[in-house]
């Protein structure tokens, strides 16, 4: 079941954390409750690390990562890029890109698997994408839309895009991605990726979202299925080499 929750009155969720299947960023702020929250579900499972991104709040809006992976822009000052390095498990590799489009998670949506990439970025960017996190990349766009990362969530078990996404772009894109998609909306709102932060056993997504849309999302994303998870069983275990 997803958690409902919001960041100091903002409810878009998805762009002041980053959830992976390996580590979870949290912005830097005075709401505990949101720092509770992924605490209550995630507190020895994987680490939840508090930290900025160029002195900025909106991690998520910044940065794209997986279990393999994070990828955060050139602002990212090194007291940052060594305190995540610190932080994170020993497997994940954090790379700073210079790259003109420097709101890494509204250009990028990705699982451990697949990436969506914006359509302009540098190929040079393309490739570490498919380098750091291990990915295959796809230059798309969503409902015609080039940030692919604010109008897409996923895991590896589904994914939520624009509600404006049209059948034959839906078919097309699951095929891509190898996973169920379903078009929708977060927070009643289109940007989907900004609502909503989620990994392969749980979600969070901000409060405005709906009884029918919270419905959707824990089908989507399997999360009734993950709980209690086999899948949080592996990540321990992948987790216990990281930390012995």
């Amino acid at each position: 079941m997803a958690t409902r929750l919001q960041f100091e009155n903002n409810v878009e969720v998805g762009v002041f954390s980053k959830l992976t299947n390996a580590y979870c960023l949290v912005a830097i702020g005075d709401s505990e409750n949101f720092y509770s929250a992924f605490q209550s579900e995630l507190a020895g499972v994987i680490p939840i690390v508090k930290t900025d991104i160029g002195g900025i709040r909106s991690i998520g809006s910044l940065c794209a990562g997986n279990k393999n992976g994070l990828l955060v822009p050139h602002t990212t000052t090194d007291q940052e890029l060594q305190h995540l390095r610190n932080s994170l498990p020993d497997q994940v590799v954090v790379q700073r890109i210079d790259e003109r489009l420097s709101a890494l998670g509204n250009c990028i949506a990705c699982n451990d698997h697949v990436a969506l990439a914006h359509p302009d970025l540098e190929k040079e960017t393309e490739e570490i994408i498919a380098d750091v996190l291990g990915v295959e990349v796809f230059r798309q766009t969503i409902a015609e839309k080039i940030l692919v990362g604010s109008y897409c969530a996923l895991s590896n078990r589904g994914g939520i895009v624009h509600p404006h996404t049209s059948v034959e772009d839906l078919n097309e894109l699951s095929t891509l991605l190898q996973v169920p998609l379903v078009a929708g909306t977060v927070n009643r709102s289109d940007v989907v990726g900004a609502g909503i932060a989620v990994n392969d056993w749980t979600a969070f997504c901000g409060s405005d979202t709906t009884a029918t849309e919270l419905s959707v999302i824990d089908s989507i994303f399997k999360l009734r299925q993950a709980q209690p998870s086999s899948i949080v069983d592996e990540m321990r275990k992948s987790l216990i080499d990281t930390y012995v």
